[in-house]
């Protein structure tokens, strides 16, 4: 895939992750009104705030790097030929879901919502489901030994604070 066709794919695919999942769904369930932060804590309005700008970054972020890096878009049908374990991925394995999950607890906690934090919650379940059983598998067959030490240096949810050794 061209880098053009991978950036054009990368962002029809990022508009709709993040209409649908980010974006719509958290507003389904609480129609973006403001109830009481919870438990009368106001910092967990600023920590919301926090989680849904840092996982829209990183979601950026990973975008970019699949379609720079790994010359294809995060997109089952249009997946990038290269392992991409650049940027955010030299942390974590799985940024995306992670920046996903983040913006959408993050706007839970802003909005005071106890649909929205378990609509995270599903999300994560989702996505780690996700992961075992499908995607590192597919990875595993695709990439071989290379997806195996990208795995033995980066792990899977929790970020390193260091970045991995791992080579582009």
């Amino acid at each position: 895939m061209s880098r053009t066709a991978a950036v054009l794919g990368s962002i029809v695919f990022l508009s709709l992750v993040l209409g649908l999942v980010v974006v719509f769904c958290p507003y389904i369930f609480c129609y973006w009104r403001i109830a009481a932060p919870f438990f009368g804590f106001f910092p967990f309005r600023v920590i919301g705030v926090l989680m849904v700008l840092v996982g829209l970054i990183m979601l950026l972020d990973c975008y970019v790097q699949f379609a720079l890096r790994g010359l294809g878009t995060p997109a089952p049908v249009a997946p990038p030929p290269r392992l991409v374990v650049t940027g955010l991925y030299r942390h974590v394995r799985n940024p995306m879901y992670v920046a996903i999950v983040a913006a959408v607890w993050g706007q839970g906690l802003f909005f005071g919502n106890w649909q929205v934090m378990r609509y995270g919650l599903y999300l994560w379940v989702g996505f780690f489901a996700f992961v075992v059983f499908w995607e590192e598998r597919a990875l595993r067959r695709k990439f071989g030994q290379r997806y195996l030490d990208f795995c033995a240096e980066v792990p899977r949810w929790v970020p390193r604070l260091r970045p991995a050794p791992v080579r582009d």
